[in-house]
């Protein structure tokens, strides 16, 4: 497991800008007080505090080369600002990107920095991995405040396929220790397989993945196969169903096979 994403560091350093430009626009004009659904424990408001600070404990350990986990206590305005103020979080939430993304271009994708992902210790893994932070949290913000929600399908394939990498992780295997039968009903097994695939994607982009549960710990693979169960629909919608961003019945994709281990991979395979 590598971890390796299919755009290159500074195609990663502009997609966050981008993405958080446009994360920005909606805190600029939404209610901010308003209970995000995805994310029910915090407001609109907590959520911006949270993508910004994430922005800046990332940056900071780029910048410091560091080694070993940062204290988030210890990464300057950190919080940002308390309360509702648009513009004050909208000028944070902007200083703190640009902050990180200058950091990690200086750093280059190779400097050899703390993850919390084994596999890969070097600064290119922040800029990919803040990227996406940044878009699932605005899909939380667009729905939030009624907002479209579409991205740039590079972005959305590899938001996708960073996601089921995690998965395979053995520190995601541990922290979701203890779900895979949690309704009495082994998520692993047999001929339990997931065919993800996206209606709409470019050609040449390879927008179709096969999860295989078959063994004791999932893997999966960019494939075109039949499965227990697929999930089809536009590529942001295929992204959004993983990321639970949007309900397996809604009427913007199609499930076809097996409903209830899509439903119990889905429950097994977040942080939330």
């Amino acid at each position: 497991m590598t971890l390796e994403g299919s755009l290159t560091h500074e195609e990663y350093c502009a997609h966050l800008l981008a993405e958080t430009d446009r994360f920005r626009q909606i805190v600029r004009t939404a209610d901010l007080s308003v209970t995000v659904p995805t994310c029910p424990d915090w407001t609109l408001a907590e959520l911006a505090r949270h993508v910004g600070g994430a922005h800046r404990w990332a940056g900071a350990i780029v910048a410091r080369r560091a080694t070993a986990p940062v204290d988030p206590a210890d990464v300057p305005d950190g919080k940002g600002p308390a309360g509702e103020d648009a513009a004050a979080l909208d000028a944070w939430l902007a200083e703190g990107v640009e902050g990180t993304v200058a950091a990690l271009r200086q750093a280059g994708p190779d400097a050899e920095v703390w993850t919390w992902a084994p596999p890969v210790q070097r600064a290119g893994f922040w800029a990919r991995r803040m990227t996406h932070e940044t878009v699932i949290h605005r899909a939380d913000a667009a729905l939030t405040a009624g907002a479209p929600f579409d991205l740039p399908a590079e972005v959305a394939a590899d938001c996708l396929e960073e996601w089921l990498q995690i998965c395979e992780l053995p520190a995601a295997m541990e922290r979701f220790a203890g779900r895979e039968d949690a309704d009495g009903d082994p998520l692993f097994g047999a001929g339990r397989t997931i065919h993800l695939h996206a209606t709409d994607a470019p050609a040449g982009l390879n927008a179709e993945w096969v999860l295989d549960l078959t063994g004791s710990a999932p893997s999966h693979r960019r494939a075109h196969e039949k499965a227990a169960v697929a999930l089809r629909g536009p590529l942001t919608d295929v992204l959004r169903v993983v990321h639970r961003r949007l309900p397996t019945d809604s009427d913007r994709v199609e499930v076809l096979g097996d409903r209830a281990l899509l439903d119990r991979w889905l429950a097994w395979a977040t942080f939330q």
